[in-house]
């Protein structure tokens, strides 16, 4: 069924929108996979905070002309699947790269992260990025170890002279 003229205008507005606000997309060939292993991708990507969206290419390209991602429009070739990360930039991969394990008929053909292209192999680098929370953990690691060397420290001066007063007085009373 052929798309009306307002039916492409919503289509391209909707995928522009998220595209300006996303940290990343993957796009990935999804020839071969059935209604229900596509079903399954669109419930993880919405689990993992990733917007999916099957569209045309020329709708696609019109999409993406003013955005980051506008250097993937010379790769939009045969059906792809549009994956934004909304997130976190390594969202996106991580669902398309945990999905393509279990079904190999799902093959990554573009990643593009801050107006870069990236090639299709980088997927395994954008998806060991850490979440929001785990970089802030690390964040908050890096901060406090200067704090608790300084705090041993300060608690080390006491330490040593209660030691050594008391080696004082052991020696004495020998």
């Amino acid at each position: 069924m052929a798309l009306t003229l307002q039916e492409k205008k919503k289509i391209v507005s909707e995928v522009a929108a998220v595209a300006t606000e996303a940290h990343s997309a993957v796009a990935a060939e999804y020839h071969g996979l059935s209604v229900g292993e596509m079903t399954e991708l669109r419930v993880k990507a919405r689990e993992g905070g990733v917007y999916l969206r099957v569209v045309k290419n020329n709708l696609a390209k019109i999409a993406l002309a003013d955005t980051d991602f506008s250097c993937m429009s010379d790769g939009f070739v045969g059906p792809l699947v549009l994956a934004f990360s909304q997130e976190d930039p390594g969202a996106a991969a991580r669902v398309i790269k945990d999905f393509a394990k279990e079904h190999d008929k799902l093959e990554v053909k573009m990643l593009s992260v801050g107006g870069e292209l990236l090639a299709a192999s980088e997927i395994d680098r954008l998806a060991k990025l850490p979440t929001r929370d785990q970089a802030l953990a690390i964040l908050a690691g890096t901060l406090r170890a200067p704090v608790e060397k300084l705090a041993r420290t300060f608690k080390e001066v006491p330490g040593k002279l209660v030691r050594t007063v008391a080696a004082v007085s052991d020696s004495k009373a020998a």
